[in-house]
Formats: structure tokens, C-alpha cells, sequence
């Protein structure tokens, strides 16, 4: 009798090496998968390998070599992340505003209005700023998000049975079977316009559950914005991902 031989598990990831830098790959293997893939999130930054279920990690290795110079060009032509720490410029409502550390330890984040650029301040040790500034970032999207809900609800006479605020890295907005509305906070930093569509668009479908030509109509015979939007969010969209 032969005993096949049992594969181990395999690791999360693989490092790859191109030029004197190292390269972190996640490993995830699905069953319908038919070919080795990589890519980059745009998101993120992370980059990932698909693998078919049958197929070796030395292939896999091999692969993930081959293409380290693709890997390297395509981090290389991601925007600079800018994390959340004083002196840090970010958009909110697509207004440029720079992260000011106030000296005293206690108090609200607030938000003021300048003459070049806004100021986010912020009043707490130094090691909290990034969750004091996420905080009020999200804060200040929940706010607008509801304000815009409360529009749109009495223009199609439908409200939504829960509105939900989050990192969400797929898709800005989406709505549930149930009703349920989720968005990024992350179009707080968008203009506007672009935060007002995604409201519009998502209570569109407490209505209309697709993206047929009566979803669109009704769309834009309630939000003048759909066009300029689309647009914003085709060219910026991704960047958005890069604070924080």
C-alpha cells in the first residue's frame, strides 16, 4: 500500500527579495483559484499572492521571485502614507488641515477654520494623537453622513434601519437586504459632493436593489452631483486610503 504524503500548513506569507529590499508577500490559497496571482492593494499597501490548491509553495516561491522587480514598481507608484501625528496636513471635507499637538493633556479635539489651511487640535498626550484625530475624524463623517440620510429620506420617503461608520476598504458605501446603510468614515476627507452622491446613492437602493436604468434615473433626479462625483472618486478615490 502507498501512503500519500500530507502537506503541512502553509505560512502567512513569503519574503522576497529584488535589489536590497525585502518584500513581505501574503499567501492565500483558494480552491477555485486556476493560475498564481499577485497583486498590490491600493488600500493598503499589502501585497498578496493567490494560489491554486494544488500548487507547491517552492512554485510559489519562484513566482513570487520572478516578479519582484512588478512588486517593487508598484509599491514605488504608491502615494506616501501620511499618518495621523502633529504637524501632518490631511484633507477634511477636501480642505487641507494640519494636525496641531496642544500642549495641555485634556480637552476636545476641535476643528478650526484658518486663513492658508483648517487646524485639527489636538489636546492629549503625544502617544493618543492618531486615535484622537481617527475619533474626530470619524465623528465628524457620522455627522455628515446622517445629515445627508435625513435628506435623502424625505426626498424618496424611505429611511434606513441602521447607518454604520467604519474603515471599510472594498467599497465606500453599500446597503444590506435589511435596510442597513455602511460607509467609509474616509469620505469625510472627500469634497462634499462626493460624500453627499455615496448617501444618495445607497438610499437609491432602499428602493431599487441593483443598478438598473430606473436605479440611475432615481439617482440623478435627486442628486445633481453624480457625474463631477464619479469622477473625483475614479481619479482620488484611492488616495484617500493613504491617511492614517
Amino acid at each position: 500500500m502507498r501512503l500519500a504524503l500530507l502537506r503541512g500548513p502553509d505560512p502567512d506569507h513569503l519574503d522576497v527579495v529584488h535589489e536590497d529590499a525585502t518584500f513581505r508577500v501574503a499567501l492565500r490559497r483558494r480552491p477555485t483559484a486556476r493560475r498564481l496571482t499577485l497583486r498590490v492593494s491600493s488600500a493598503t499597501g499589502e501585497v498578496v499572492m493567490t494560489l491554486p490548491a494544488r500548487t507547491s509553495l517552492a512554485v510559489a516561491q519562484k513566482f513570487a521571485v520572478a516578479h519582484g522587480g512588478w512588486i517593487a514598481m508598484r509599491l514605488a507608484k504608491l502615494p506616501e502614507r501620511v499618518a495621523f501625528e502633529a504637524g501632518a496636513i490631511l484633507p477634511l471635507r477636501g480642505v487641507p488641515h494640519r494636525i496641531v499637538h496642544r500642549a495641555t493633556t485634556g480637552g476636545l479635539t476641535r476643528i478650526e477654520t484658518g486663513t492658508n489651511e483648517g487646524v485639527i487640535s489636538v489636546a492629549c498626550e503625544a502617544p493618543h494623537i492618531a486615535r484622537r484625530v481617527g475619533d474626530c475624524l470619524e465623528r465628524e463623517a457620522r455627522r455628515d453622513l446622517t445629515a445627508a440620510v435625513k435628506t435623502y429620506a424625505a426626498a424618496i420617503g424611505q429611511t434606513p434601519t441602521r447607518i454604520t461608520v467604519r474603515d471599510t476598504r472594498s467599497r465606500w458605501g453599500s446597503c444590506t437586504a435589511q435596510g442597513a446603510l455602511n460607509f467609509s468614515w474616509r469620505l469625510i476627507l472627500a469634497p462634499p459632493v462626493v460624500l453627499d452622491y455615496l448617501v444618495a446613492h445607497e438610499m437609491a437602493h432602499l428602493r431599487e436593489m441593483n443598478h438598473s436604468a430606473r436605479f440611475w434615473s432615481l439617482v440623478g433626479s435627486i442628486c445633481p452631483n453624480v457625474d463631477e462625483a464619479e469622477h473625483w472618486l475614479k481619479r482620488n478615490g484611492a488616495s484617500l486610503h493613504r491617511y492614517g
